[in-house]
């Protein structure tokens, strides 16, 4: 007969581990996305608790004297692996920022679609933007940096060791405030400045020959013009991809940083 024995400390440590790996998957960046079943979601947290806790022996004791301790401890954990997949997940919101004043540009404003990566509205370029850069970011290995940077929380934050600097929470929210306009900014100056001469020369031409119609023509213009410089402009993508990615790094380690 086989005696098998589960020691209940092991069981309330590898579900802590488990509901930060899946508050994690549910918010990072590519691995929340509504494409990929909530089964395959699921399955991936436990293969990764299963990794991290065979990593994390020898198992600490965790400190608390009631059941409502330890939920706090569980609630805990769930926070501290949403703000850090959530802190990488907002730099994709740079890229509908910038495909927004393309549109209002461009004159595509009112057409919005529906992303059925996330389940919201977006623009047009935003939505190619972002589909692009997070095509480019996988090729390039992101998600293998999320894997590590999760795996190397739980050295720097140990299960129930998060302390939430809430002054060092906003500061970085204020740092990505100021780096989000200034990256969307760089990736629609091409079509920004472009449409700005082609504003001032449509314009002149509405004083020098008044009897043409510049609203009826600017229109179609803009909508061309626009096109023409998304199509010249491809060969940033790549640059896009690293102001992206460069800035994902930042906000992860600012972010940990600040519950240390």
């Amino acid at each position: 007969m086989i005696d098998y024995t589960i020691d209940l400390r092991n069981v309330e440590y590898m579900l802590c581990i488990l509901v930060r790996i899946s508050l994690f998957v549910y918010t990072a960046p590519f691995f929340s996305q509504r494409g990929i079943p909530r089964t395959v979601k699921l399955v991936f947290s436990f293969f990764l608790t299963g990794l991290m806790y065979s990593v994390l022996t020898p198992v600490p004791r965790l400190e608390y004297e009631t059941v409502y301790g330890y939920a706090i401890i569980v609630l805990k954990e769930a926070l501290t692996g949403a703000v850090i997949g959530y802190s990488g997940s907002i730099c994709n919101t740079i890229l509908d920022f910038a495909g927004r004043i393309m549109d209002m540009e461009t004159g595509l404003s009112m057409s919005n679609l529906m992303d059925p990566a996330t389940g919201q509205t977006g623009s047009m370029s935003g939505v190619l933007y972002q589909y692009c850069v997070m095509l480019m970011l996988i090729i390039s290995g992101m998600h293998r940096y999320l894997i590590s940077a999760l795996a190397e929380t739980f050295t720097l934050i140990p299960v129930n060791g998060a302390v939430f600097n809430t002054e060092a929470l906003l500061e970085s929210v204020i740092t990505f405030a100021g780096d989000y306009i200034m990256i969307g900014f760089r990736i629609c100056l091409p079509l920004f400045a472009t449409m700005l001469m082609l504003n001032a020369v449509l314009g002149i031409m509405a004083k020098v020959a008044p009897q043409m119609n510049m609203f009826a023509v600017g229109m179609q213009l803009k909508v061309l013009v626009g096109i023409c410089i998304l199509f010249f402009t491809a060969s940033l993508m790549p640059s896009i991809s690293s102001l992206i990615y460069t800035e994902m790094k930042t906000m992860i380690v600012r972010f940990v940083s600040s519950m240390i």
